[in-house]
């Protein structure tokens, strides 16, 4: 049980590290090789505005969601859709392109020292019947599966976000319709970045980051977005629960292994993921 609880508390972060990344290619068909910089991003901004200010971690969200988001769109409407015209390649290389620009501009700004986002209840834990289950992890469990919630709900109940399942799954056929299908590419890429920043926030009080290590958890994205079905949210989700849990059960020593065993398996016996059309 304790083993149980402690993979799916860890599935639920890795679930939120890969939504954004799921919606990329999912809407843009673009494979977005600087979502683990944008994760590292946010996490930058959280701690910088965290110690500036002296609030709580969480309330940085107010201002680095929406910073995020806005410059997801500037950069999708005036950088990646200039080259998409040319195809997907020619956009795959400018996203690589930014993950190495992002990683050395902040590692000039901010050292290649290790940070973290310190929280009074680091430390603190519940003990429920013999299971010991941390106050932090239950925080960023929180914070995912809200994230997940509110995503799904978008994209479900609101105008733009039938536009934009309407562009995933037919551009034609939705610009026909009235949409704009470049506004919509913005809005998917500002949606991404601002799942990164809520990601950010998340690894930074978990884990020690780095200004380089953005690309440990972009494999980790791509492997739950594979695993669970590229463009699919709910796939998403269970997705990263099958990884925290199978790298929980592999141990600290196996964890990661095992976990991209199960990766191979998957993309062996279903490549297109649990929950792809």
């Amino acid at each position: 049980m304790q083993i149980l609880i402690n993979g799916i508390l860890l599935g639920a972060i890795y679930a939120l590290l890969g939504v954004g990344m799921s919606m990329m290619f999912g809407i843009v068909k673009l494979t977005n090789l600087a979502h683990g910089e944008f994760i590292i991003m946010g996490a930058f901004g959280s701690t910088i505005l965290s110690s500036a200010l002296g609030i709580n971690p969480i309330l940085t969200l107010v201002v680095t969601v929406p910073v995020m988001f806005l410059l997801g769109m500037v950069l999708q409407s005036v950088l990646i859709n200039r080259v998409m015209l040319r195809g997907a390649e020619p956009a795959l290389l400018v996203t690589f392109g930014l993950s190495i620009i992002l990683k050395d501009a902040m590692l000039l700004l901010f050292t290649a020292d290790a940070q973290k986002i310190g929280v009074s209840y680091a430390t603190a834990s519940l003990n429920l019947g013999g299971i010991s289950i941390s106050v932090l992890n239950l925080v960023v469990f929180a914070i995912s599966l809200i994230t997940i919630l509110v995503l799904t709900l978008f994209l479900r109940k609101t105008y733009m976000g039938r536009a934009i399942r309407a562009t995933s799954d037919d551009t034609v056929a939705a610009s026909l319709m009235g949409v704009s299908v470049k506004k919509t590419y913005g809005v998917a890429m500002g949606i991404a970045m601002a799942t990164a920043a809520i990601a950010g926030l998340c690894v930074g009080m978990r884990w020690t980051f780095y200004p380089s290590s953005g690309g440990e958890y972009l494999l980790i994205a791509f492997g739950v977005v594979v695993i669970g079905g590229m463009g699919s949210i709910p796939g998403t989700l269970v997705a990263g629960l099958v990884f925290g849990l199978a790298q929980v059960i592999g141990g600290a020593n196996y964890g990661m292994f095992i976990s991209y065993i199960v990766l191979l398996v998957m993309l062996a016996v279903r490549p297109q993921g649990l929950f792809s059309k």
